[in-house]
């Protein structure tokens, strides 16, 4: 999916952290040696200090490459072997000995560096692979039809086991342009053949169906049919929220909200929750529910914009563990050009979770085009 992204977000997350730097390690052996020759030479136990340096290269293969591991391994070595040719009174066995238990322990050292770095190669790998898959899947924005400019941002965790199943469409049909954006329960591979599930689903309905109300049934029927292949090879059922826009040419907007996020206006005064109706429940409880699920109606005219997020917006929490406050920044965002919000609140996001936030984040910012006002400006 050639998506915006934010460009301070790392598009691989290694395991362990970016690897050590050469005077860090440089600085550790020189330093730790220095040390011990310090220490030593007060106490006058040069030799017996000196196999202490063996365990630098273990603490290097947890964090650095297998070269820096190598290199560390050799200088305590020949450190080792150096300050016992200087104590010629100590016996030859026990010199011997020393070296082999040296060479062994910093052999174990380079070992399991290579084996780290390769488990984490294998691991990245895997991350990028699933990432790749989706991004594949999904449309690169900006996305346009006769009625919208749709800009906006999709950035994964990347994470082991999670790797989500946050997705969005924008569809042109012949009844006006319909708007998704939906969030799969859970993480995995599992969720993410739910949110393509319910993709294609939407794709094929919202051409297809003259109403609103009849695309979400097409998608709630999506739900239930991939939750019964799931039960048969013993997966979980998922149920997945979403939102449901219909857009035609008059200046109300249709609204099915399946208990997802709100829909955000971003218009001044206006600035706020779009719908002030409850939402209806998730796709694949429809069973649940006491009454239909019903469209809700809201006032969009040409020029208006709305920002549309997952609940890895609004969930994302501060070091004190207090929640985005998505809709108080709101009025900040109303006053950036459109193609330019979804990475400014994904910098606010950053910002506020002081770090990359811990869940699949998506936004789109749905423009209504209008030649008066120049909102086609940012049209490729």
């Amino acid at each position: 999916m050639g998506t915006s992204l934010d460009p301070e977000a790392s598009s691989v997350r290694g395991g362990a952290g970016p690897p050590l730097r050469w005077s860090v390690v440089l600085g550790w052996l020189v330093g730790t040696t220095a040390l011990l020759a310090v220490i030593g030479l007060f106490l006058d136990r040069e030799t017996r200090l000196a196999p202490f340096l063996v365990v630098l290269p273990a603490l290097f293969s947890g964090r650095g490459t297998v070269r820096q591991t190598v290199v560390a391994s050799v200088w305590v070595t020949l450190t080792i072997v150096g300050a016992l040719f200087d104590r010629a009174e100590d016996s030859v066995g026990a010199g011997v000995a020393t070296v082999v238990f040296a060479l062994v322990f910093n052999g174990l050292s380079i070992a399991r560096a290579a084996q780290r770095v390769r488990s984490e190669g294998e691991i990245a790998r895997l991350r990028s692979a699933a990432a790749a898959l989706q991004r594949q899947l999904l449309r690169p924005f900006p996305l346009v039809t006769d009625q919208l400019l749709v800009h906006g941002l999709y950035q994964p965790v990347e994470e082991d086991s999670r790797v989500g199943g946050d997705v969005y469409e924008v569809v042109a049909s012949p009844y006006g342009s319909r708007v998704f954006i939906g969030d799969v329960q859970g993480k995995g591979l599992p969720a993410i053949s739910a949110a393509f599930a319910v993709l294609s689903a939407f794709r094929e309905a919202a051409v297809a169906e003259p109403t609103l109300t009849a695309v979400v049934d097409a998608l709630e029927e999506a739900v239930l049919r991939h939750n019964s292949f799931a039960a048969q090879v013993g997966e979980s059922e998922r149920f997945v929220t979403a939102l449901v826009l219909g857009v035609d040419s008059e200046d109300e907007v249709q609204a099915i909200n399946c208990g997802h996020v709100a829909p955000l206006l971003l218009d001044g005064e206006k600035t706020g929750s779009a719908l002030r109706g409850e939402p209806c429940v998730p796709l694949g409880l429809d069973a649940l529910a006491p009454t239909p699920r019903t469209v809700d109606w809201f006032a969009f005219p040409h020029g208006s914009t709305l920002l549309l997020c997952t609940d890895g917006v609004t969930e994302a929490r501060d070091p004190s563990g207090a929640f985005y406050p998505l809709e108080e920044r709101a009025p900040v965002w109303a006053g950036v050009r459109p193609g330019e919000v979804p990475a400014a609140v994904y910098r606010d996001l950053r910002r506020h979770s002081a770090g990359p936030p811990g869940d699949d984040t998506a936004l789109m910012v749905v423009r209504r085009r209008s030649d008066v006002d120049g909102a086609d400006a940012d049209v490729p």
